[in-house]
């Protein structure tokens, strides 16, 4: 089992930036990969960004070149830095892992609300 917090939602402005974290129970060297989705009212849940445990990301094409998934392997942290945001990007952002054995786990989700 792995339980994931989520952290560093709130509301922002147009054009600011946010940073979420996800803090993982145990050691993420052991996962395949992590990634962020996101969900907003009425839609499906969609990727947005994903890091393997090689280092190697994917962005979905709507948040490219504004958003950077990174990871801390000491701190057992996954991040989104966020930055130009729009309003459209506001959602419930939720971590996910899939582990070396396929499993998969979410966190319990931070909300993004982008307005002015």
């Amino acid at each position: 089992q792995v339980q994931l917090v989520e952290s560093g939602g709130g509301l922002v402005q147009p054009g600011g930036s946010l940073r979420l974290s996800c803090a993982a129970s145990r050691s993420i060297l052991s996962f395949y990969a992590m990634g962020w989705y996101r969900q907003a009212p009425g839609k499906q849940r969609e990727l947005v960004a994903r890091i393997s445990s090689s280092g190697n990301t994917n962005v979905a094409d709507s948040v490219k070149g504004r958003f950077t998934i990174s990871r801390d392997n000491a701190k057992n942290t996954v991040y989104l830095q966020m930055n130009s945001l729009k309003p459209e990007d506001t959602a419930r952002y939720y971590c996910n892992v899939i582990s070396n054995t396929a499993d998969q786990y979410w966190g319990q989700g931070t909300q993004v609300t982008v307005s002015s």
